[in-house]
């Protein structure tokens, strides 16, 4: 198989995947990585790559869009706006061995969130005996945390944004996956924007277009049947994924 039909295939997981549950990251990274990109790299070029896909995930969600209690969309989407560009700063900023360091724990981190967040979840709740009703300024300094991850790596963003709204606003992951399309759209935009002027994911220009193609293809069609899919097996896939992945990045380095 071709490095470009190996990235061609990565995109079109990796969109679908955002669109649904997230996750994206962690078919993305690996993909970019195995075809001879550093990792600063391959993770500046998975954030412009997917882009597309989560834009167009977003355009699908439109309608479906719900504000997410008393906190104004218009607000947290500057947030989310302003928190991926720092991340991303931050991503170009610190050592590449730093990144390089970190990159096998941020996976582990973003694993367990996707294993445990639900059961987290469910064991806040259960223990103050009812939801944490996060004030507008929680959610947003909540939200700006999570971009700022975002930006600078991004692996289950999505997922950390879910256990957020469910632990503190109770809302159910049906309901809120519209608006989490919609952030990571915003986050990914903003970093996007900084990584291609900055970073240097352009001197890889077909490997970049090949993602970035396959992206928007999944992130359209994934959207589309979100609905059709079984979320227990989709879970199941992202979880098994995210797993071999962790343990390849600890094992290489």
């Amino acid at each position: 198989m071709s490095e470009i039909l190996l990235v061609l295939i990565a995109g079109i997981a990796a969109g679908a995947l955002n669109s649904v549950g997230g996750g994206g990251t962690f078919v993305a990274l690996p993909a970019l990585v195995a075809v001879g990109l550093s990792p600063v790299t391959a993770n500046a070029s998975s954030t412009i790559a997917l882009v597309p896909g989560a834009v167009a995930s977003g355009w699908v969600y439109r309608r479906e869009l719900a504000p997410l209690g008393a906190t104004s969309t218009t607000s947290l989407t500057a947030v989310s706006v302003v928190g991926g560009g720092i991340g991303a700063a931050l991503l170009l900023t610190l050592p590449a061995a730093s990144f390089d360091a970190a990159v096998p724990w941020l996976l582990a981190f973003a694993t367990a969130v996707l294993a445990f967040g639900r059961r987290l979840s469910r064991a806040v709740s259960s223990a103050l005996g009812r939801r944490l009703d996060m004030s507008p300024r929680a959610v947003l300094v909540g939200q700006f945390l999570l971009a700022l991850y975002g930006g600078y790596f991004g692996g289950a963003v999505g997922i950390m944004m879910f256990a957020l709204w469910g632990i503190g606003l109770g809302l159910d992951a049906a309901v809120s996956n519209p608006m989490r399309v919609t952030q990571i759209a915003a986050i990914n935009l903003s970093a996007a924007a900084l990584l291609l002027v900055a970073s240097d994911a352009l001197n890889a220009p077909l490997v970049l277009a090949a993602m970035f193609v396959g992206a928007l293809a999944g992130g359209f069609s994934g959207a589309h049947f979100a609905r059709r899919l079984s979320a227990r097996v989709l879970r199941s896939i992202i979880l098994t994924t995210a797993v071999t992945m962790t343990v390849l990045y600890f094992v290489r380095g």
